[in-house]
């Protein structure tokens, strides 16, 4: 089995193959006994070989480090005598590790003893590092709760793949995600909402049913860990000052008007947003403090995205704040917002990391930002000298419909099939050499309005996902026709861990949802849309 995902940038195929059997060990250096114990209970359970610690004799599966490979490289080497990884660090050995089990039979995924399975590893000789250093995932936890279980079986996926950041979207108009001590009705209150919008349309009905979960901060750091050990980052995403309603729910004073407010039943952009006074300031560098704290990641998230303006216009305490800022506008009050809290994050050392709306005003030199209506902020930020992940819409929004077919679950906007995705490239057209070093990368986005379980996240993920894992790792020219010879053979992996993918074919009739409109678009469409949604910092 060579069909390997993603596509590794050199592979040499050998004569001959090492079986594992009852007298396979496995060696590392102290460095690597967390990637040698993920191995072994990786290959256990199917195997049920019990891979015990080896003597370093250069036989069996020998795991090491090299200073001459890059940071999160590997180089993969098996034969008859044994399989040999060295990685440039511990995360290359890990990546080095996963290939391994890619080159054994799907079954090797299973959760349990498998018999009649021949477990060898074919010889080849494989030399790999990844195209980009920011490989990622966004998953909206906040419009429909994963419970912490699930997150922790979607982070196995991502280091399946190769991805090493989980964007945790963790709050929202429609739910507030994580505990935070010094203000507990955030989850008191803010972490359910009593009902849910069902569908995309403006007057889609509600289903009646409380919805709601929140992750203790025990459950986050259960979380970070868990990704460390699977060389993932998790970045941390407290979304303001729009996309608050949760958050004003649970403290009415947050609010622009300081009128109860419940969390919001809906979706789409909302109205209420948070007033500017220093008291709310205040309340949100606590909740990073918190955040920080819980997440070591060197980026947070601020979001800046989606703020209507209309409260802060209409309100006169919102103007007198204004004047006495020496504020022109609405615009230059939400970039004074977020300025506050870049300050504060960089003072702890850490780099924020907002949507492209962000970038309507001035930013830290340290900012980083996140291009999703289309490439156009990527542009605008490349040329201000930030760093930027890109994740167009268009390209990698994941919850958008994935055919034409009528019969796709809750459609929205545009439609990406899977050859649509695998063509992602986060470096934008027309920039420079030096522009092209600030793109730290890409990743796709996993909204979750109209995904309501892991059943459904999985549809709409998967096989796309593994379409950029592909465009974010493997170097050189890419055929799609070569990666979907290689899809064929992954699926079966796919199977063996159960994820539930769309097939090529389309929707089973489980996946889809009749009668449950959505919000469809052409490409036309949507190009005028996001255009009049760029137009302020593309001039």
């Amino acid at each position: 089995m060579t069909a390997l995902l993603p596509r590794p940038n050199s592979l040499t195929r050998g004569s001959g193959e090492y079986p594992l059997d009852a007298s396979t060990r496995v060696t590392a250096p102290d460095e690597l006994a967390g990637v040698a114990a993920w191995l072994v209970g990786a290959l256990r359970p199917a195997t049920g070989l019990p891979l015990r610690e080896g003597n370093g004799d250069g036989s069996g599966i020998t795991l090491t480090l090299s200073s001459e490979l890059d940071p999160e490289g590997y180089r993969l080497e098996s034969s008859p005598a044994g399989v040999r990884i060295e990685g440039g660090d511990e995360s290359g050995a890990f990546y080095g590790a996963q290939v391994l089990l890619q080159l054994l039979p799907p079954a090797v995924y299973r959760k349990a003893l498998v018999g009649g399975v021949r477990w060898a590893v074919p010889s080849v000789t494989i030399e790999d590092s990844p195209r980009f250093a920011w490989r990622g995932v966004m998953l909206d936890v906040a419009r429909h709760f994963l419970p912490k279980h699930d997150v922790l079986r979607f982070l196995d996926l991502m280091a399946m793949h190769r991805f090493n950041t989980l964007h945790l979207h963790l709050t929202e108009d429609q739910g507030w995600r994580i505990e935070i001590k010094r203000y507990p009705r955030l989850t008191e209150v803010g972490s359910w909402r009593r009902e849910t919008q069902v569908g995309g349309a403006p007057d889609s009905p509600t289903d009646g049913r409380p919805h709601g979960g929140f992750y203790t901060q025990d459950d986050i750091r259960e979380i970070v860990a868990y990704a460390s050990a699977r060389a993932i980052t998790v970045v941390p995403e407290i979304d303001v000052p729009g996309h608050s309603q949760a958050a004003i729910a649970a403290y009415p004073e947050l609010g622009v008007s300081g009128e109860p407010l419940e969390v919001f039943t809906r979706f789409g952009i909302n109205y209420n947003v948070l007033n500017t006074e220093e008291s709310t300031v205040q309340f949100y560098l606590d909740v990073f403090d918190e955040v920080m704290d819980l997440f070591p990641s060197p980026f947070i998230g601020v979001g800046g995205d989606e703020c209507p303006k209309e409260q802060w216009a209409a309100d006169a305490r919102t103007q007198e704040l204004m004047r006495e800022r020496g504020l022109a506008d609405e615009e230059e009050l939400q970039t004074w917002f977020i300025r506050r809290l870049d300050d504060h994050i960089s003072a702890r050392g850490r780099r924020l990391y907002g949507w492209d709306e962000i970038l309507e005003g001035e930013l830290a030199p340290s900012a980083t930002v996140a291009s999703w209506r289309g490439m156009t902020g990527a542009r605008v930020a490349l040329r201000r000298g930030h760093d930027v992940v890109a994740c167009p819409d268009d390209v990698v929004y994941l919850d958008y419909r994935q055919s034409e077919l009528p019969d796709e679950p809750i459609p929205v906007s545009i439609s990406l099939t899977l050859e649509d995705v695998y063509a992602f490239d986060p470096v934008p057209a027309g920039i420079t050499e030096e522009e092209a070093t600030h793109v730290l990368g890409g990743q796709a986005n996993i909204w979750t309005e109209h995904m309501d379980n892991p059943r459904t996240i999985d549809y709409f993920a998967f096989p796309r996902l593994c379409a950029v894992a592909e465009a974010l790792w493997s170097s050189g020219e890419r055929s799609f026709a070569a990666f979907t010879e290689r899809l064929d053979p992954h699926l079966a992996r796919l199977d063996a861990v159960g994820v539930e993918y769309r097939h090529a074919d389309g929707p089973r009739p489980w996946q889809t949802r009749p009668g449950i409109l959505g919000r469809p678009a052409t490409r036309e469409e949507r190009a005028v849309h996001m255009a009049e949604l760029v137009a302020n910092i593309a001039r």
